[in-house]
């Protein structure tokens, strides 16, 4: 029972830390560099409509709107950042929570950016990739890679906080020991 609820603890701090954290990175790069992102209040609309039984859209814009799409939207959100912290977390187990270390964290960031290549645009009628998009490459590289990308490589980052936590603690400690050995001769 105790590591059920250490994990289920654990996945969430980390999974809503880590979309927290690239949710800051989106708004920084909507600031400074004039990229968007998705539309929640989308996400939202798709979502509603998977419960009425449809996936596939031909322009999520131009489906019929769902009540309280935009709230539906930010939760599934939040949810799809714990999601990947539980799997990462499964993948890798609770110790990594104790002794993290940054290649699954790189992995789990990766898995971020190719899942809504393959679920998310299709989906909303964009094709896989952005393959039904006017301009796919520049959808792909400028509207999904770029602010994807760098908005994921900002969870992998936060997911390696508590790494780079450990390894300044582990520095200190070091330095300490060193510290005291020399004020001992």
């Amino acid at each position: 029972m105790n590591e059920w609820i250490a994990f289920l603890g654990r996945t969430v701090f980390i999974g809503i830390g880590a979309t927290l954290l690239m949710d800051l990175w989106g708004i920084i790069l909507k600031q400074f560099f004039g990229i968007k992102s998705l539309d929640f209040g989308m996400l939202g609309r798709w979502v509603g409509h998977l419960f009425h039984g449809q996936f596939f859209h031909k322009n999520i814009t131009t489906t019929t709107a769902i009540k309280g799409e935009k709230i539906i939207g930010w939760t599934i959100h939040y949810f799809i950042g714990i999601t990947f912290a539980a799997l990462l977390i499964l993948l890798w187990g609770i110790e990594w929570t104790k002794h993290p270390v940054i290649l699954p964290a790189i992995f789990i960031g990766i898995v971020t950016v190719v899942a809504p290549f393959f679920i998310l645009q299709p989906g909303m009628g964009l094709g896989i990739a952005a393959s039904k998009t006017p301009n796919p490459n520049k959808a792909r590289l400028k509207k999904s890679s770029y602010p994807f990308y760098l908005r994921h490589w900002a969870l992998s980052v936060s997911i390696t906080l508590k790494y780079i936590y450990y390894c300044l603690k582990l520095a200190l400690k070091i330095m300490l020991i060193t510290t005291m050995a020399q004020q001992t001769q």
